[in-house]
C-alpha cells in the first residue's frame, strides 16, 4: 500500500515539476557584470545554427524585469532553420517589442561576422560587418537616453530553445549546438567620437574578470541556463546548448577562427581593408559522447563559407567541461581534460538579477540539475509525505 502510494505521489510531482524544469535542457548565458554608457559595442560572433534554436547578442538594462521598471533591450536574434537575423529595441513600463525581420546575404550561422551597436543620446544603430542595417532616433532613441543613459547597457550572449511562436519548431534531438564568440569590444562614445575602452579576446582558460554565467530559466521556460555549457576553447568562447545531463562543450570545436579585422572608424564605417583575414576555423561536428562523430570545417576564406572534411571528433579526443565555479565574479577552479583532450576553464557562477528577455518571460528557478537528481529530489519529497501519512494515522 505505501509503495503504490510513492508511485501515485511520485508520479504526480513529477508531472509538477517537469512542467517546471524546462524540458531537460540546458542553455546557456554570457554576460558583463559591468554596465555601460553611450558607445559602440561589437563582438565578432558565429550563431548557433538549427530550428528552434534562439542565438543572440543583446544589449540589457540590469533590472529591466523588475516590476514597475522601464525596461531596456537591444537584440541581434537569430531565430528559424534558415538562420535569420531579428533586431529588437526593446523598451517601455510595461515593455513594448518593437522588431523588425532582416533578409541578408549572409551566413549567419556557418561564418563569423561583426555584430554591433551604436548607441548614442540621439540614435540607436545596428551594423554587421559595418554595414547599417537599422537606425532607430526620435522615440526610440529618447526611450534609452532617459531611462538607460545613466545606467548604462551590460553585453550579454545567450542561446536558447524558443517554439513555433517565436525561434522555430525546437526538437531536442539535434543538440548539442554552439554559438561562437572571438571577441567582444566596447568604444566610450564622447565629443562626437568612439574610443576604444575595453576588449576582450578571450585568450585564457577561465572567465576574464567582469564576466559571469547565467543560471536562470530561458525566454520560453524550455531551458535552464548552466554555468557548465560556457567554456573557452582556442580563444573562442563557446556557449553551448545541450541535455541536461550532458553540460559542457562536447563536439565544440571552435579551432582558429582567424585574425580579428581593422577597426571602425569613428564615423561608423569601416576602415579600408579591415575585413577579417582568412583562418582556419573547425565547425560544430563531432560526437557529444560514444564514437567518432563527423568532423566540420575547413579554411574559411572571404566568402565565409566553410568547406567540409574535416578529421572526426571520437569521445577520447573531446574536450571535457571544468569544474562549475562559485565565484561572484570570474571563474573558480581548475578546468579538467578529458583523454586527448583540450583543458576547459570553470565557469563563474553568476550573480545579480536574472535578465528575461520578453520574447518569453522566464521564471528564475536556479542553475540546471540533471533528470537523475531532480527524479531523487522527487523520491524523498514523495516519501517524506508517506513518512507524514503514516505518523498521522498511527498517532490516530
Amino acid at each position: 500500500m505505501l509503495m503504490k502510494k510513492f508511485l501515485q505521489i511520485s508520479s504526480f510531482l513529477t508531472a509538477a515539476l517537469c512542467s517546471q524544469l524546462c524540458l531537460a535542457v540546458g542553455s546557456s548565458e554570457l554576460y558583463t557584470s559591468k554596465a555601460y554608457g553611450y558607445g559602440r559595442f561589437e563582438a565578432r560572433l558565429r550563431f548557433a545554427a538549427g530550428d528552434g534554436v534562439v542565438s543572440s547578442f543583446f544589449l540589457w538594462k540590469d533590472g529591466s524585469e523588475k516590476a514597475g521598471t522601464f525596461w531596456n533591450e537591444l537584440d541581434f536574434e537569430k531565430v528559424g532553420a534558415d538562420c535569420r537575423v531579428q533586431t529588437n529595441p526593446i523598451y517601455g513600463n510595461p515593455s513594448a517589442n518593437h522588431s523588425k525581420p532582416h533578409t541578408l546575404q549572409l551566413d549567419m550561422c556557418g561564418a563569423y561576422h561583426t555584430y554591433t551597436y551604436e548607441w548614442t543620446p540621439d540614435a540607436i544603430v545596428w551594423l554587421i560587418d559595418g554595414a547599417e542595417i537599422r537606425r532607430e532616433t526620435g522615440d526610440t532613441a529618447k526611450a534609452f537616453a532617459d531611462n538607460a543613459g545613466t545606467a548604462g547597457m551590460q553585453f550579454h550572449f545567450n542561446v536558447w530553445p524558443g517554439d513555433e511562436t517565436f525561434g522555430g519548431n525546437f526538437n531536442p534531438s539535434i543538440l548539442p549546438v554552439h554559438q561562437y564568440i572571438d571577441w567582444v569590444q566596447f568604444s566610450a562614445f564622447k565629443d562626437g567620437a568612439f574610443t576604444v575602452s575595453f576588449r576582450e579576446d578571450f585568450t585564457a582558460a577561465t572567465l576574464p574578470d567582469g564576466w559571469l554565467t547565467g543560471s536562470w530559466s530561458s525566454p520560453k521556460n524550455k531551458s535552464i541556463h548552466a554555468p557548465e555549457n560556457v567554456n573557452l576553447l582556442n580563444g573562442v568562447a563557446v556557449l553551448s546548448m545541450t541535455a541536461d545531463d550532458k553540460l559542457g562543450p562536447a563536439g565544440a570545436m571552435p579551432g582558429n577562427v582567424g585574425t580579428a579585422g581593422g577597426g571602425n572608424t569613428a564615423g561608423g564605417g569601416n576602415t579600408a581593408g579591415g575585413g577579417n583575414t582568412a583562418g582556419s576555423a573547425n565547425g560544430t561536428g563531432g560526437a557529444s559522447s560514444g564514437g567518432a562523430g563527423s568532423g566540420a570545417a575547413g579554411v574559411v576564406g572571404t566568402s565565409g563559407g566553410p568547406a567540409t572534411g574535416g578529421a572526426a571528433n571520437t569521445s577520447a579526443g573531446a574536450p571535457a567541461s571544468g569544474v562549475s565555479g562559485a565565484s561572484t565574479s570570474s571563474a573558480a577552479g581548475a578546468g579538467t581534460t578529458a583523454s586527448g583532450g583540450a583543458v576547459v576553464g570553470a565557469a563563474g557562477a553568476s550573480t545579480g538579477s536574472t535578465p528575461t528577455q520578453t520574447d518569453g518571460g522566464g521564471c528564475s528557478v536556479g542553475p540546471a540539475r540533471s533528470t537523475s537528481a531532480w527524479f531523487s529530489m522527487i523520491g524523498l519529497a514523495a516519501m517524506a509525505l508517506i513518512q507524514r501519512r503514516v505518523r498521522r494515522t498511527n498517532a490516530a
